[in-house]
């Protein structure tokens, strides 16, 4: 049986190392590298298989093939031995290829007399470029030397494609991060940009994976990890007076750092002929890969720790720290793996666009990119290998479509739509300081959604009658210990000032589901959309409510307070939340402070229990704002952070509307000021319907103030009341179409 030493694995990296120094094309290097790797294996098979596009591998080189099949042989990921390779990426090792599972003869290669197969993966940090292949006659299967070997070259061609080494004529040769590519994600925040990629945490390029000697290479590598253990060491002593599970979250980091599992095996990495920065990156992508397909959850948020700390170490050993000199150009798009709100916020309004690989709906990255009216767009899977600082992009937040390297043709297409959405936005300015009257003579009162002190200046701007909706967790959310009272108070106070004396809508803590406190102990839920969340918080922890109660009281003395709390289920909720606002009261009157002139006290209405609420409820509640994000998906039982489901059911569903009606009904009877505050408040022919049904407040971001606006004052509410009334008679599912086709002859 052949065996591959480490002296060998040296020898056989190095000479790659000459055949990539040589001036010649892409495809002679590839020729070189499977007739240097089948000598050094002893097998009499090489061959390298790349991917022209992301479905397709196509034979690149081979050494003992038929030399004609070379660009002629294709296959799809998971067609053959090697398509499982791809798809799985995992390797595969027999000695009787012809009867392993998924085997595909391929006349035109005559590998039908080469009996044992060895395929690893071609990978670079989670993207898969190709399969590495070796081949015998001989009926074995390859040593653990042999595999460890064959993928110590995988990671160098890895690397150098990468670098560009291989560039040539055909698809699968083609230089990488140059072509338009295009990625579907899903839409966090509507609009439109266009700009440069930004790359909040820009990669490490291994520019010498290759070393000769393995000694200067350990000691690099131990001087790195020493500079690095003292930096999270430092991280550790800082956090000591922080939250117990913020210091256990870094202690489990720490033995990362400290692990001796991981340090041997890149000194093993080392000692096979890799440089110190390509045996980090080695061990990261071999970790990526073996983590990342695991079902626990705990595991897979373990690797972002390992991938933290991989980066870390390559930027210590290349010298491209976090600050690359890159400066933050005139129109930067953001582009991130995942993104906290303290980070988001630092950009502020300079960015055009945000684009995240990973994320959701409900994060905390769209939470603050809506407050700040900025395009987002999550699940871009593939993005962060593909883009490059500086690369022309474009997003359709729409669309959820982002253009990277865009042709003329999308360039054109999508100027097109900015720039009448301009000519739109230039139309609603005329509007600014008109009311939200219909055509019958009904005012709608619009209303803006906030969250930050920068949305305040918009508000004038905007047309907006005030704020209906300000989310009070991304004070809590955007650091990372709990904010004192007193800085509460200077928040709630800042933002009464900048509305000057317009209405504010204070909600309490919206916490828990997907908006996680970074100091708060992590629920493991099942179904956190349905959990511990908003005023449940409040009420098992009332500590915290009774202090955000103390300054929004104090932050509104000698002013009106509107004060809302969130996901209330049922009246013995809202009744415990109001009475923990008496004590506050009376707590404040005894300290001598000086109280708001008058309170008005709501709730939200975002389950489908408190629209059945005992009457009581709905006479001693001031006022009510249907939560129409979170009412949807619990009246249609469609998570909205699934996309298979989400947009399932329409708003304008005939059933969701009767049921609105039933709310605006209770509502009326009682004499309780009722809104709508959602994504739908800000589309112009849903915010029409709502109006129609006789909801005439509705909450939505700046930006969406004045189309609806415009809608709404060329429109007779009452007509399109009979619209609805109609299609629901005639047994419509949705009125949308009867709405859609009555707007355009009437507007």
């Amino acid at each position: 049986m052949a065996q591959t030493s480490e002296s060998e694995s040296r020898k056989l990296l190095g000479a790659l190392r000459d055949a990539m120094a040589e001036d010649s094309a892409g495809q002679a290097r590839l020729n070189k590298i499977v007739q240097l790797t089948a000598g050094s294996m002893r097998s009499q098979v090489c061959s390298i298989y790349l991917f022209r596009d992301s479905e397709t591998l196509e034979l690149c080189a081979t050494e003992g093939l038929n030399a004609k099949a070379v660009h002629q042989t294709r296959m799809r990921i998971g067609e053959g031995l090697v398509g499982r390779v791809a798809r799985f990426s995992s390797i595969i090792n027999t000695a009787d290829a012809p009867s392993a599972k998924g085997f595909r003869f391929m006349p035109e290669t005559g590998e039908e007399i080469y009996s044992s197969f060895l395929g690893v993966p071609i990978q670079r940090l989670g993207d898969s470029l190709g399969v590495l292949v070796v081949q015998s006659k001989e009926a074995r299967e390859f040593s653990a030397d042999e595999i460890y070997a064959l993928e110590v070259v995988a990671m160098v061609l890895a690397e150098m494609t990468e670098l560009g080494a291989f560039v040539g004529d055909g698809d699968a040769l083609s230089a990488r991060h140059q072509k338009p590519a295009t990625f579907q994600g899903l839409s966090c925040q509507e609009g439109v940009a266009e700009g440069v990629v930004y790359l909040h945490e820009p990669r490490v390029v291994v520019t010498n994976p290759i070393a000769d000697d393995p000694e200067v290479e350990s000691n690099r590598l131990e001087d790195a990890l020493d500079r690095l253990r003292v930096s999270v060491d430092q991280m550790l002593a800082d956090a000591r007076n922080g939250d117990a599970e913020q210091l256990e979250v870094l202690e489990a980091y720490r033995l990362f750092a400290h692990s001796k599992g991981w340090r041997r095996r890149m000194e093993e990495d080392i000692q096979r002929g890799l440089s110190a920065e390509a045996a980090v990156e080695k061990e990261q992508s071999t970790a990526r890969t073996r983590i990342g397909q695991s079902k626990d959850a705990y595991l897979r948020e373990r690797l972002h720790d390992l991938d933290d700390l991989s980066n870390r170490l390559l930027r210590i050993l290349t010298g491209q720290g976090s600050d690359t000199g890159a400066e933050i150009p005139n129109n930067p798009i953001l582009v991130a793996r995942n993104i906290g709100p303290g980070e988001l916020l630092d950009y502020g309004r300079n960015l055009r666009g945000i684009v995240l690989e990973e994320g959701s709906v409900g994060s905390h990255a769209a939470i603050v990119a809506r407050a700040l009216a900025i395009p987002l767009i999550v699940h871009t899977k593939g993005i962060i290998t593909e883009a490059l600082n500086g690369d022309a992009v474009m997003l359709d937040g729409d669309q959820g479509t982002v253009h990277l390297r865009p042709d003329e043709g999308v360039q054109r297409a999508v100027q097109d739509k900015i720039a009448m959405m301009r000519q739109a936005a230039d139309r609603y300015v005329e509007l600014r300081d008109k009311s939200a009257q219909a055509k019958c003579g009904t005012v709608v009162e619009l209303l803006m959604n906030a969250g930050l002190m920068a949305d305040l200046p918009s508000l004038p701007s905007s047309g907006a009658e005030g704020v209906g909706l300000f989310r009070t967790e991304l004070q809590f959310l955007s650091q990372n210990h709990m904010p004192k009272r007193a800085e509460l108070v200077a928040q709630y106070t800042r933002v009464m000032e900048a509305a000057e004396g317009r209405k504010v809508v204070f909600r309490t803590l919206d916490i828990g589901s997907d908006k996680v406190l970074p100091y708060m102990v992590p629920q493991d839920e099942p179904n956190p959309a349905m959990g511990w969340r908003a005023i449940r918080v409040g009420l098992d922890k009332p500590g915290i409510l009774r202090m955000q109660l103390q300054a929004l009281l104090r932050a509104t003395s000698g002013r009106e307070l509107s004060v809302m709390f969130p996901f209330v289920a049922q009246y013995d909720e809202f009744q415990g939340a109001k009475a923990e606002l008496e004590r506050a009261k009376t707590r404040e009157t005894k300290l001598g402070h000086t109280l708001p002139t008058n309170i008005n006290v709501g709730a939200m209405l975002e389950t489908p229990s408190l629209a059945f609420a005992p009457n009581q409820f709905f006479e001693e509640v001031d006022f009510l704002s249907i939560g129409g994000n979170d009412l949807k998906q619990f009246f249609f039982a469609a998570d909205r952070e699934n996309e298979r489901v989400r947009k399932r059911y329409d708003t304008l569903n005939t059933s969701f509307l009767n049921f609105l009606e039933q709310i605006v009904g209770r509502a009326r009877r009682s004499n309780t000021q009722l809104s709508f505050c959602g994504e739908d408040a800000g589309r112009p022919l849903e915010a029409a319907c709502f109006a129609a049904l006789g909801i005439h407040t509705l909450s939505m971001r700046p930006a969406s103030i004045g189309p609806v606006k415009h809608l709404i004052r060329r429109i007779d509410l009452n007509e399109l009341k009979l619209v609805i009334d109609k299609a629901r008679d005639e047994g419509h599912q949705s009125v949308r179409s009867s709405v859609v086709e009555w707007v355009r002859l009437n507007s």
